[in-house]
């Protein structure tokens, strides 16, 4: 937990700096987009005028959306539940990370237009270790991205492609999850500091790039911290991101964790539940349950759903054809928190969060 930050100085810093980022990944957004248009015949149809007023409510949506959530997040750092982002300062490889987006995009245009989202499944079957214990769903090209979740190329675009999806906000919305960890420690006299968090522990699930298990850390620097992904690549680069922190790492399925009943406090998971089967989920909670401690916390971080939104309903609907989602559909009409219930959680609160949606359950 950080001092609170009310100083309007501070506060200026922020909305300066969040629209610096929201200008640099929004641009390349909108640029993206007008690439795609040019060299995909699907993509020049003149809309209608039914497609243009639907257009415009989406935008109006989008912007009400994103301010909401500017506003939040600064309203967060002002009460001192997580520090001001560092991620708001241009950093020096932003552009170089930027290069390797436009180098790689032509890759993720022929795939889209190909429909071919199986590229990764077939590179494995030929070449990888039976060993590796990659589940077939896993084998994907999830967003059509080089690699899938396999290689070090993929690893280092990741965070690129996901903010230049979201505008610059997706770092923000991940920050919400961490609200209800500060929250649940605040709860039991955590010490405020560098000690905040200590004698609790924290696995991030399907940790990835590490994004959300850096934002957890600044927030609570005391918490002991597990990261687990089944990509080794996305671990190492996970690892390089927490260079500075004790992080137990483990390369593991979300549906088998290597980790004793009962010996985690909480659990995060960000953006991992849309690219899991049905049965998939229901496995990965039971799993989660047993890991955690009575009285424990699950914050699990994801796409916003059916009707929660409704302007954004078209959004959602055509966003697995056209990020290669297979689960996706699924997952915007499921009930999570009957979901959540079924597999034995309490279900403490549900939030939206521009894009995604912050569920929070207790381990009864």
């Amino acid at each position: 937990m950080t001092t609170p930050s009310g100083r309007p100085g501070a506060l200026l810093g922020y909305g300066l700096g969040q629209g610096t980022r929201m200008a640099w990944y929004l641009g390349n957004y909108l640029a993206t987009r007008a690439w795609f248009s040019r060299i995909d015949p699907a993509e020049k149809r003149r809309p209608t005028l039914r497609g243009r007023l639907m257009g415009a409510r989406i935008q109006a949506a989008l912007t009400r959306g994103a301010l909401a959530l500017m506003a939040r997040d600064a309203a967060h750092v002002r009460a001192g539940l997580y520090p001001m982002p560092g991620d708001l300062r241009p950093r020096p490889g932003a552009v170089g990370e930027m290069v390797g987006y436009w180098r790689d995009l032509p890759k993720v245009a022929l795939r889209r237009r190909m429909k071919d989202g199986q590229e990764t499944y077939a590179e494995a079957r030929d070449q990888a270790d039976p060993q590796d214990g990659y589940p077939r769903y896993y084998l994907q090209n999830f967003h059509y991205q080089s690699g899938g979740w396999l290689t070090e190329e993929s690893a280092d675009l990741y965070d690129t492609q996901v903010e230049v999806l979201f505008g610059g906000l997706a770092q923000a919305m991940r920050r919400q999850g961490v609200v209800p960890v500060v929250d649940w420690l605040r709860a039991r006299g955590s010490p405020d500091g560098a000690g905040f968090g200590a004698g609790h522990t924290l696995l991030d699930l399907a940790t990835g790039t590490g994004a959300m298990l850096e934002a957890v850390a600044q927030a609570a620097p005391g918490l002991a911290l597990h990261g687990l992904d089944l990509s080794q690549a996305y671990l190492d680069k996970a690892q390089r991101r927490l260079a500075g922190r004790d992080v137990t790492w483990h390369r593991a399925k979300a549906e088998a964790i290597p980790l004793p009943d009962a010996s985690v406090d909480l659990v995060t998971s960000t953006y991992l539940f849309h690219e899991l089967p049905k049965k998939i989920r229901a496995e990965v909670l039971a799993e989660v349950l047993r890991v955690l401690k009575p009285g424990g916390r699950l914050v699990l971080v994801d796409s916003l759903q059916l009707g929660d939104t409704p302007a954004l309903d078209p959004v959602l609907r055509g966003f697995p054809d056209q990020f290669h989602e297979p689960y996706y559909a699924d997952w915007i009409g499921s009930d999570v928190p009957g979901l959540l219930a079924e597999a034995g959680f309490s279900v403490d609160g549900v939030e939206k969060a521009y894009l995604s949606k912050v569920f929070v359950a207790g381990k009864r």
